[in-house]
């Protein structure tokens, strides 16, 4: 490969990176994912270092961010705002380890890990205790001034609390101190933000990040102080009047002075324990209030990052450590139309495969015919595509700069897709109406089979699927009577003898199953879990609720009027109740729950957050249920107990500022057990 090509390949990476600068700082609009940015800016910086001849001073990887044209005034940082070095895997962050342990000349370094919060970096100036001036990161070198902005925001004090004995002076606070930190937004406020934006015909944002930034970006800050906005503080840039000796040390007395930083934050012994906690914060990410993209690790002692230094654009002492993206680019090659257990049609993106978050991704939800309108989805267009935990890719947006012309609109169609049947309309959503279409039998076959249901294990979607083929399962009650036609499973692909075998033990043993869990496994529209469990109290056995009518059920707490309906429609169909008449026949036995009329938890309502060694969030909400108490989602004034297992998130800082008491998992069982 000769000079010429590697130098326009250098100059063509140049100018991408500096486009998508542009889109993302500027305009709030990027048209490419983080993980892809990343990618090419990597590409860069290597292709640089092996060609050193070719490094340019305006290279973007000269820069700690983005050319600035600022709505307002700008302002020179005191001390250059530079960007963490990326590390993607467990081998780098290592390697780092190793570059500091050589500088230090030290086996044991101490790391403080925090989440990485994928918000606004932004700088306050205190003078005297004094909040004077905040301005956005910018180029790093200089931002845009947004004090007024700045200022809505409830999480930044204007004046910092006077706190005794500061290290390295008798003054409560320095005579001077930037404070940096993160602008967020939460995930929730995101969604609704955007919902707002959607109907008003305005563009919708790709992610909580470029929300908050075009938040603080107002002209008028009332509108910035509707947004929920929330700063995290993670460090300083230039201090006068006080010395810090450690990360740690910093950050608590951050947290002192009336700053909110991450409850995640951990000082660890070693870069093995570094790794574990991102590992730990990875898996937890979903529950947490605010996007993170990664964790940040830091050398904690002062004294050796000031013996590490700083390169031109990123510090040596610190590393951001970087998740699975969990949000991507890719195309759509064309729109199908899902039929659901209940009906629901949903239109599905069939798009360009994509890694996301360590999975390809090839199908994307677009949810309903009117959120694909209000996005302006098109077939062939270039959509951002997230995957967050467990949750279904979903279409967020298209990148409408990306729009060829050759993209065409997609209409939902005016019949069931898979049984032909005609498609009515139910408030946001398309249903079809024959109760007999395969797609919702074998839809609800393997919903009354799931965990939640009758737990029979062996009948997952791809052998639901294979018996409904094959004429052995047309009903839902043709499952309890498989047992009859052993030789005839035996036959098929994939099935032996002993699988066999295994799956009609299974399905005896599912034969005795709670009240609650068999109306779950119904497929009734609007009934889950919770709803099941609330029926099962109230109406205490099949007869009464078959019977029930609809003015007793909607005078029942948490049944509206909608889902009595719904509940009353279905057992007035002559064939749902010869269903039911069927399965019970093959022999299931309802076990009827007797409602606690005195537990330990009657009459409290209790949250559960964070992840637990011995038990399920499902076996404590059983527990606690068992003995008369109510599980809830938020924490709120009413709240008696949190139940906070590891990654409890936000939901336990909630808990603890309304004075919520808070359980461990150690504790909770203890109590049950008592």
């Amino acid at each position: 490969m000769t000079m010429d090509p590697i130098l326009k390949e250098i100059k063509a990476l140049r100018e991408q990176i500096n486009h998508h600068n542009y889109l993302y700082y500027i305009l709030n609009q990027p048209s490419i994912s983080d993980a892809e940015y990343d990618r090419f800016f990597k590409q860069l910086v290597e292709l640089e270092k092996k060609y050193p001849e070719f490094l340019a001073p305006d290279s973007p990887t000269q820069r700690v961010g983005a050319p600035l044209e600022s709505l307002g005034k700008t302002v020179l940082h005191d001390l250059p705002m530079l960007s963490l070095d990326n590390a993607f895997s467990e081998e780098e962050a290592l390697e780092f380890d190793k570059r500091v342990r050589k500088v230090i000349q030290r086996e044991e370094i101490e790391y403080v890990v925090e989440p990485k919060y994928d918000g606004v970096s932004s700088s306050l100036v205190y003078e005297n205790g004094l909040f004077t001036r905040g301005s956005t990161r910018g180029d790093g070198f200089r931002g845009e001034d947004i004090t007024g902005n700045l200022r809505t925001i409830q999480t930044i004090p204007l004046r910092l609390r006077k706190m005794p004995g500061l290290e390295g002076s008798d003054a409560p606070f320095p005579r001077h101190i930037e404070i940096r930190g993160e602008v967020l937004i939460p995930k929730e406020v995101f969604k609704e933000i955007n919902r707002i934006q959607a109907e008003n015909g305005l563009p919708i944002f790709a992610n909580p990040r470029n929300s908050a930034s075009g938040s603080l970006r107002q002209l008028d800050p009332a509108i910035t102080a509707r947004r929920n906005l929330h700063f995290y503080a993670w460090g300083t840039g230039k201090v006068e009047g006080a010395r810090f000796h450690s990360q740690i040390g910093l950050l608590n007395q951050l947290k002192e002075w009336g700053f909110r930083v991450s409850p995640e934050m951990t000082l660890c012994p070693s870069i093995e324990a570094a790794v574990q906690k991102h590992h730990q914060i990875e898996t937890g990410r979903k529950e947490m209030t605010f996007d993170i993209d990664g964790v940040v690790i830091k050398v904690n002692k002062i004294d050796d990052q000031q013996k590490l230094g700083e390169t031109a654009r990123h510090p040596r002492w610190g590393l951001a450590y970087k998740f699975k993206p969990m949000q991507m680019t890719t195309r759509i090659l064309k729109i199908e139309v899902q039929v659901g257990r209940t009906g629901i049609l949903t239109p599905v993106a069939i798009l360009e495969p994509v890694e996301i978050g360590g999975v390809t991704v090839s199908r994307a939800t677009l949810h309903t015919e009117g959120e694909m309108l209000e996005k302006n989805v098109l077939v062939g267009d270039t959509v951002f595509v997230e995957r967050a935990g467990d949750v279904i890719p979903e279409v967020i947006k298209p990148v409408v700069e990306k729009r060829t012309g050759q993209e065409t609109p997609f209409h939902m169609p005016l019949e069931c897709p898979v049984c032909h049947a005609a498609v009515e309309k139910e408030g946001a959503y398309l249903f079809c109406i024959n109760l007999s279409c395969p797609a919702q039998i074998q839809g609800k076959i393997v919903h009354l089979c799931s965990r939640k249901g009758f737990d029979i294990a062996g009948l997952g979607k791809k052998k639901v699927d294979q018996l409904y083929e094959n004429g052995l399962l047309k009903n839902l009650s043709d499952i309890f009577y498989l047992k009859s036609k052993k030789d005839e499973l035996v036959r098929l692909p994939g099935w032996e003898e002993k699988s066999t075998q295994n799956l009609i033990e299974q399905i005896e043993k599912s034969k005795r199953i709670s009240f609650s869990r068999f109306l779950y496994s119904l497929s009734i529209r609007g009934i889950g879990s919770s709803v099941g469990k609330i029926l099962s109290q109230h109406f205490g056995s099949l007869d009464r609720l078959e019977n029930g009518a609809q003015e007793e059920l909607t005078g029942i707490f948490g049944i509206g009027p909608e889902l009595a309906n719904n509940i009353v429609h279905f057992f007035y169909e002559e064939r749902n109740r010869e269903t039911i008449a069927r399965i019970l026949k093959a022999g299931v036995q309802i076990e009827y729950e007797a409602v606690p009329v005195k537990g330990i938890w009657a009459g409290k309502k209790v949250v559960i957050t964070g992840t637990f060694k011995s038990h399920s969030r499902e076996e404590l909400t059983e527990k606690i249920e068992k003995e008369g108490g109510e599980v809830t989602s938020s924490v709120s004034s009413k709240t008696h107990f949190i139940l906070a297992g590891e990654n409890p998130g936000s939901k336990l800082d909630k808990a603890r500022a309304l004075e919520v008491r808070v359980l461990s998992e150690e504790e909770f069982l203890e109590m049950v057990k008592e």
